[in-house]
């Protein structure tokens, strides 16, 4: 059992309100106290000599963080670009897609809002459809999720989206079978890995996807503004980023064009990207055995926490363990007097705002499904402990029974 003085050192470390449980280390991540210090020591050199960072030493100070996060994913730096979130990588493959009328666009009903948005705004576009394979919620396993990914599949289908971790339900999905099912196909997938650098172990050369993003400000916990995008060596001439700027017609000729254009869309602040070396590097210190027992120890507390939440509410676990990574989803029993649609009204549900207004718990609450399902999501990261999701155990407890 971890004692009182190990969690507050490891509280410490980050710069989160102590009077606030904080759960929802999903959402934006948190940016630990050394990561911070770290860019801001880069945002004073950058504007000591605006011209001398941004001009003269950028392209190599990219190149390096670019290595060193290609090695933590399991990439060759030269397939590896940043993009400032997964919604940006999302839009700039979508975006770079040749479509026609009548073509279809595949996700499924566990697709992250903004990326939806996305694939109906280029398919509108052209007179494309968008496909929505139903993915059940609960779920008993993961072969579940192939079966109805596969059964949508037509032979108008030219993309899949397919979520890593799912953000709604924290559900892991089986990405290298769907890729490599996919494929088989002739369907080619874009993989929202929003969720998973930092907590799952990923090897992108080996899974094959023609497109992988996914945000190093959430399990990475570098600061906000940084992702990755990934693209199979095929794929690169056709992929170009959402800001077209002066990479498109740079002459050199030793670097290629997929780093020319993606790393250079006009002026912004780098400091982020920079950041993400010294953050891999922060989190594999953390534990004698690296990041990886870090990410054992958020999916060991993540399953405690949703153990806890389940039994105190009498409810069943919707997922099975080998599911999840570092998030657990719960559905709740529904509260006295009151709809799943009312429940669900953006932008918070009313539960969400109670357990904030009159807790200070901030964790997310929401519908989720054609079964308008009441749910509750908890994170687990490295400040995070037992007592915590107790508290908010007791705080559910109080509420819904009102």
């Amino acid at each position: 059992m971890t004692s009182e003085n190990t969690v507050q050192r490891r509280a410490d470390l980050w710069t989160l309100d102590p009077a606030v449980t904080f759960l929802n280390h999903g959402s934006f991540g948190a940016c630990p106290r050394a990561v911070i210090a770290h860019q801001r020591a880069l945002q004073d050199e950058l504007e000591r000599e605006p011209v001398l960072f941004l001009a003269r030493k950028l392209e190599a100070r990219i190149d390096a963080a670019r290595e060193r996060t290609a090695r933590l994913v399991g990439a060759k730096p030269e397939d590896l670009v940043f993009v400032r979130n997964a919604t940006e990588g999302v839009n700039a493959v979508l975006r770079s897609l040749d479509l026609s009328s009548g073509d279809e666009l595949l996700t499924t009903d566990h697709a992250y809002n903004a990326c939806k948005n996305a694939l109906h705004y280029v398919a509108d576009r052209v007179g494309a459809k968008v496909v929505v394979a139903s993915v059940p919620f609960p779920i008993d396993d993961a072969a579940t999720v192939v079966e109805r990914v596969l059964a949508a599949v037509t032979d108008r289908t030219k993309l899949a989206l397919i979520d890593h971790v799912t953000s709604p339900t924290g559900i892991v999905l089986p990405v290298p079978e769907l890729v490599a099912a996919l494929r088989a196909r002739g369907v080619e997938t874009l993989v929202d890995g929003a969720h998973a650098p930092g907590m799952l172990e990923l090897d992108l050369d080996a899974l094959g996807a023609a497109w992988y993003t996914g945000n190093a400000h959430k399990w990475l916990c570098a600061p906000k503004g940084a992702a990755i995008l990934h693209c199979r060596r095929d794929k690169q001439a056709s992929l170009r980023p959402t800001v077209i700027s002066h990479g498109a017609n740079d002459p050199r000729a030793h670097r290629s064009r997929f780093w020319l254009e993606f790393d250079w869309g006009g002026t912004f602040d780098p400091t982020a990207v920079l950041t993400v070396p010294f953050a891999i590097d922060w989190m594999e210190s953390l534990a004698p055995g690296g990041l990886r027992e870090v990410r054992t120890h958020n999916h060991l507390l993540a399953l405690e926490a949703r153990q806890i939440l389940c039994d105190r509410l009498g409810v069943t676990a919707p997922a099975p363990a080998s599911m999840l990574g570092s998030l657990a989803t719960v559905c709740l029993p529904p509260a006295r007097g009151e709809s799943a649609e009312k429940a669900g009204a953006l932008p918070f549900d009313p539960l969400q705002e109670a357990l904030f207004e009159r807790f200070s718990i901030e964790v997310p609450v929401f519908v989720f499904g054609a079964e308008k399902l009441r749910c509750v999501r908890v994170a687990a990261q490295w400040y995070n402990h037992r007592a915590q999701y107790e508290r908010l155990a007791d705080a559910l407890e109080s509420l819904l029974a009102r």
